[in-house]
């Protein structure tokens, strides 16, 4: 499961195989071999690289795959990739709430403003 989530997310960067072991260090046999399911067990190391190319953090990656394995759909990367960039910019979860909550208020209100 962990080489078909890898796998899974190079594709969905636009990364080939060759490009995933250049920019990370690790070496394209290493990969498909890992992709293929036939290496199950890479070092933390390993996972730290390939989460880094990937633009990732390794606990992200690491939950993806408990995830996919628990059956649950994968998470939309550009979500959790935005929602990094507004914490690394001093956005607190409180903030954020308050703007969800702000948010469906006025919508909520639209669709009152509509409805018979």
């Amino acid at each position: 499961m962990l080489g078909k989530c890898i796998q899974e997310l190079r594709m969905q960067k636009g990364l080939s195989m060759s490009e995933l072991a250049e920019r990370s260090g690790v070496t394209k046999s290493y990969l498909n071999a890992l992709e293929r399911g036939i290496k199950t067990n890479p070092s933390i190391q390993i996972l730290e690289k390939i989460a880094g190319v990937l633009d990732m953090e390794l606990g992200s990656l690491v939950r993806y795959v408990y995830d996919r394995q628990a059956g649950n759909a994968p998470f939309d990367s550009e979500w959790i990739e935005l929602i990094c960039e507004m914490k690394r910019s001093g956005i607190s979860k409180e903030i954020l709430k308050s703007w969800k909550d702000a948010w469906a208020n006025n919508e909520d209100e639209d669709a009152s403003k509509y409805s018979s």
